[in-house]
């Protein structure tokens, strides 16, 4: 499928890209991802190389999402963050339910760019056990009072099960649901049921968003590049959660696994925008500003919470 060039995608709608991650693999004391015998990741992902590579293509601001569970971590990024105001703010990595949360969410919290935190099927933990501890919810709890944000991780029909059950006890949290277009269905027809029933559950709740990320899915060793073939899934997330709750990411530089990046954003930008600008511009930077409460930080960037 022929694409155009860099400046025929750059559109009038500004693009905040909210799944980005940062890292730097020249650290003495190396990244916890990716792996180093990943020869299309293991190189430093850093906002200067990622503005060379979105800015042309219409994108204003990117926030980053952890891709570490060191706990200093979330200050490297904020530090790097701080010196290119193309990241309108960070997702970090802390733990619900540890007796150290509550400090170091009050440490990362006076920072703007801090916006919330991800947890979910990664770093080896499980959020499901979590749900029955008490500590976990009431620090959950603070998180939202805070009114800071909480994304997921590598989505399962049951971490979608636990974000019903988390939703449930902590009703005024931001949710955000991470790559659902990655999760793949129960083939058991009682067990799809299931995942379908929570879905529009979730669905229902106005505070829980879905990022379109990481789309693009590899079949007998390709990608298929043409909307048509992932517009069912598309279809279906439009049709629970409605125009005003999706939101862009692109997921880079994991995205690149799958495709160069103007193919990534190609793709969901033909998608949203056959539903006209009102539309596009919903799911391209408005919603974002009601799922992240993010930070302008350049004249070129639309309305968020300026600093």
């Amino acid at each position: 499928m022929a694409l155009p060039d860099a400046g025929a995608q750059a559109a009038s709608i500004p693009i905040i890209d909210t799944h980005i991650h940062l890292f730097d693999t020249r650290r003495p004391q190396g990244v916890p991802w990716p792996d180093k015998k990943d020869a299309i990741l293991y190189q430093p992902a850093l906002p200067d190389r990622y503005r060379k590579i979105a800015a042309p293509l219409g994108i204003v601001g990117a926030i980053e999402v952890e891709a570490s569970p060191w706990l200093e971590d979330n200050q490297w990024v904020l530090d790097v963050s701080a010196k290119d105001k193309m990241i309108v703010g960070t997702v970090g990595d802390l733990e619900p339910g540890k007796p150290e949360f509550r400090k170091q969410l009050d440490r990362f919290h006076r920072n703007p760019l801090f916006l919330g935190i991800r947890y979910g099927n990664l770093w080896d933990r499980n959020i499901g056990p979590e749900l029955a501890k008490p500590q976990f919810i009431s620090d959950v709890k603070v998180l939202a009072d805070a009114s800071l944000e909480l994304d997921t991780a590598n989505p399962t029909p049951a971490l979608i099960a636990d974000m019903v059950r988390l939703t449930d006890q902590v009703p005024n949290l931001r949710l955000v649901i991470d790559h659902l277009s990655q999760l793949e269905p129960p083939a058991d027809q009682s067990a799809l049921r299931r995942y379908q029933a929570d879905l529009r559950e979730l669905g229902k709740r106005p505070q829980v968003f879905v990022k379109i990320s990481e789309v693009l899915r590899r079949v007998n060793g390709r990608v298929p590049l043409d909307v048509n073939f992932y517009r069912p899934r598309l279809d279906e997330f439009w049709d629970i959660f409605g125009q005003d709750r999706l939101i862009y990411g692109s997921d880079w530089p994991n995205s690149d696994l799958w495709a160069p990046y103007p193919q990534v954003l190609h793709l969901v930008r033909e998608y949203f925008t056959s539903k006209g600008p009102d539309v596009a511009e919903k799911f391209f930077w408005k919603n974002s500003v009601r799922a992240y409460r993010w930070v302008k930080r350049d004249a070129g960037q639309p309305q968020g919470s300026t600093i």
